[in-house]
């Protein structure tokens, strides 16, 4: 019996290797079949049955040319460069990778660098005549971006950036962007973007002030964890946050945590912060503070401050006011807060701000005009990304 057994298994596996022989052979792309293929993008609930490990289905071999393209329709395209501590790239850290780029695309071709992991101490800067880069890492804590500048050692806020992004057309997946300076130092950027058509999946954004920098255009980040304590997400860009984790960390003594501080000038723009399926919990840190940080979904850094929270999971953790004042009350009638739909024991909005700018909005209709399509008009380039996205609220 075990013999019938093993001779049915061997044919098996010889009728597999042969239709795999097959494909590759017919395939227009029969070269690719030995060299390195980073998945496309999948959905966030077939990546939870995936293993935890993040590069679980990334195959190394010698040839590193290819790599499966970010437009999620899985064809095989030529990454441009590749980068590795160990050597076995192009270059061994980003900021010359990205210097050499400048001579090696055409014209404003979208230039792909894979980055393998590691822990790249750098301060990054991307400037405005590299549009079109992306940069696909080997995993959250996997690849990781680092550095500790920070305002009380003199540097202006937006040069504390680790990363900085001025150049349209940007896209990251699967990459941490970290500031350790601490809450001590003050405000500290892990990431700043001026990038018009931006897009981040799976990305980590970790610091404490001042953390992540929305500063302008269209941006939307899908799956990304962000970790901070005081304005730590702030800006004017018109941003969406999608199904990402935003994590409190514990502030200096004294202080309260602010989740954004968003800095609209004027009624007429169309800048804002839209937080959309989103969950806000406690990192682990805070956890132990035994509950005397407050915690705010924000304040307005300018007085026509926009920021909606949609769907979203608000821990116990938030205060029941929700809401902040920056300076003063100039800005209660001016800026335009939302919540809409939230679950979670943090998100009773009773005790809420009596503020005039404040609303609680009670339909899909009111809230529909912060979706997605409407909001970033994501319909007409978020697909070019490949980054999965929910258009509607």
């Amino acid at each position: 019996m075990s013999y019938v057994f093993y001779i049915i298994a061997t044919l098996v596996l010889l009728r597999s290797i042969s239709c795999a022989r097959i494909f590759c052979d017919n395939s227009p792309l029969s070269g690719s079949c030995n060299s390195i293929i980073v998945p496309r993008f999948e959905s966030h609930e077939s990546q939870i049955k995936a293993s935890m490990n993040p590069t679980h289905n990334l195959s190394m071999t010698s040839d590193h040319r290819l790599v499966q393209s970010v437009d999620g329709v899985g064809k095989v395209t030529k990454v441009d460069l590749v980068v590795a501590q160990d050597g076995s790239g192009d270059f061994s850290t980003i900021s010359k990778a990205i210097e050499a780029s400048k001579n090696r695309r055409t014209g404003t071709d979208r230039f792909v660098i894979f980055v393998k992991s590691g822990v790249y101490i750098e301060n990054v800067i991307i400037n405005s005549t590299m549009p079109n880069l992306t940069l696909i890492g080997e995993g959250i804590d996997a690849t990781v971006i680092t550095n500790n500048k920070n305002a009380n050692d003199g540097y202006k806020t937006y040069n504390t950036a680790t990363f900085q992004i001025w150049g349209s057309g940007f896209v990251a997946a699967r990459i941490t962007f970290e500031n350790t300076a601490g809450p001590e130092k003050l405000q500290a950027v892990a990431l700043l973007s001026a990038s018009d058509l931006s897009a981040f999946f799976r990305c980590s954004f970790k610091g404490y002030q001042d953390t992540l920098c929305l500063l302008q255009h269209r941006q939307f980040y899908r799956e990304c964890d962000i970790y901070g304590t005081v304005d730590f997400i702030f800006g004017d860009a018109i941003a969406v946050l999608q199904e990402c984790n935003i994590y409190l960390r514990r502030p200096m003594p004294g202080q309260q945590n602010t989740i954004t501080a968003q800095g609209r000038t004027m009624s007429s723009s169309v800048t804002g912060f839209v937080i959309h399926k989103s969950r806000v919990t406690a990192a682990a840190e805070l956890t132990l503070a035994n509950g005397w940080v407050r915690n705010f979904l924000g304040r307005p850094w300018r007085d026509y401050s926009r920021v909606v929270f949609v769907k979203c999971y608000l821990d116990s953790l938030i205060d029941p006011q929700g809401w902040m004042p920056y300076r003063g009350s100039s800005a209660f009638d001016k800026l335009y807060y939302v919540e809409y739909m939230n679950s979670g024991e943090g998100a009773n909005t009773t005790g809420r701000v009596k503020w005039p700018g404040f609303h609680v909005l009670t339909s899909d209709k009111e809230a529909e005009q912060f979706s997605v399509g409407n909001f970033l008009a994501g319909d007409s380039w978020i697909p070019q990304t490949g980054i999965p996205f929910y258009s509607g609220i």
